[in-house]
């Protein structure tokens, strides 16, 4: 299979065997297979040596449940080797914000800024749409073997073994849990993994692609932040904003995605334009009852010691309060110099 003629210069390492690409991640063979385990040995049996991951289920604010999947540190380190050795060579559509570098929720938000009406849809359990077969496909399209590019897919992904779900909260109801486990029980993009962001990104260049020429054709703009979707236009858009959410569903739905239909949204202006935890509607801002009571408490350390608002137990809740601060300076610099000067008057002894 020869490579993708849009990627000739692209400047990914030539791997054409196993034992290449054993030797460029600076294991032996066998090692890389153990790793790979494209048996899916570690997902049948319970035994510690076989599993390459450590599981966490968490409760999300929406009373759904994300599986972390965090690879060990021998697989994370080739991972990561993956990633800055290979990965990163790989432009990503313009259109993509998330885990970029050099762009970011600032970036993704800018260009819907101050529009009539902004569309914002969700998709649901993002990372585990995409199955080994097709991250598999993605390394061939860059010109590697089929054994190369298996080997790849199986270090990249990851089949959830049965018996973590048996540990997990009654806070679930069945269907949740049912829907989770099917979902997970065939090799995916583990949420946890450092290849999963740039891999799901790179093969969702084609989506991106057909929902911009989508937006194009309506007189929108389109971005994207992972599995957040957002489209904003003026009076042209807006005169047709139902039926092209419709649209976006359907091109969804052939690509393989599930749209997460109660998170959709439609905002005008006369409504509040919120999204990713911002607010679009005349300039970039960050909520202002978010902004209020991270002003409050920084008044409060300042009036009456940080024992009285670190009311969560944050280990660290100086970096904590700052890293809440450069926040919001990133955002709104004005705002954000308000808070810096209430935070350097806190005393930390």
């Amino acid at each position: 299979m020869l490579p993708n003629p849009a990627g000739a210069n692209w400047e990914v390492p030539k791997i054409e065997s196993v034992a290449a690409l054993a030797q460029w991640l600076g294991t032996d063979v066998s090692y890389l297979q153990w790793f790979a385990d494209l048996k899916g040995l570690g997902c049948k049996y319970n035994r510690p040596k076989l599993r390459h991951y450590h599981y966490r289920i968490l409760a999300k604010d929406s009373h759904n449940m994300r599986l972390i999947e965090a690879p060990k540190q021998a697989l994370k380190k080739l991972q990561q080797r993956i990633l800055t050795g290979m990965l990163d060579k790989i432009p990503v559509h313009p259109a993509t914000h998330g885990f970029v570098k050099g762009r970011s929720i600032k970036t993704y938000v800018a260009s819907h800024v101050g529009r009539r009406v902004l569309l914002r849809m969700d998709l649901r359990h993002f990372f585990n749409t995409f199955r080994a077969a097709r991250i598999e496909a993605f390394f061939r399209t860059l010109g590697y073997p089929e054994s190369v590019a298996d080997l790849l897919a199986g270090i990249c992904t990851n089949a959830t073994p049965g018996d973590v779900w048996k540990q997990i909260d009654t806070m679930f109801n069945r269907v949740q849990i049912w829907e989770a486990r099917k979902l997970c029980s065939r090799p995916h993009l583990p949420q946890g993994a450092p290849t999963s962001p740039a891999l799901a990104n790179l093969c969702s260049y084609r989506i991106d692609c057909r929902l911009a020429g989508l937006a194009k054709s309506a007189g929108a703009n389109y971005s994207r932040y992972a599995d957040d979707l957002a489209f904003s236009g003026d009076a042209e858009f807006e005169g047709c904003v139902e039926r092209f959410s419709a649209h976006v569903a359907a091109i969804l739905q052939e690509e393989g995605f599930v749209v997460n239909y109660r998170k959709t949204r439609i905002m005008r202006q006369g409504v509040r334009q919120r999204i990713v935890g911002l607010v679009a509607n005349q300039r970039l801002n960050v909520v202002r009852n978010e902004f209020d009571r991270l002003k409050a408490i920084l008044t409060n350390c300042v009036r009456h010691g940080i024992h009285t608002q670190n009311r969560n137990a944050h280990p660290d809740f100086r970096a904590h309060l700052e890293g809440r601060v450069s926040f919001v300076e990133m955002i709104n610099p004005a705002k954000g110099m308000r808070l810096r000067r209430t935070f350097d008057q806190i005393r930390w002894e």
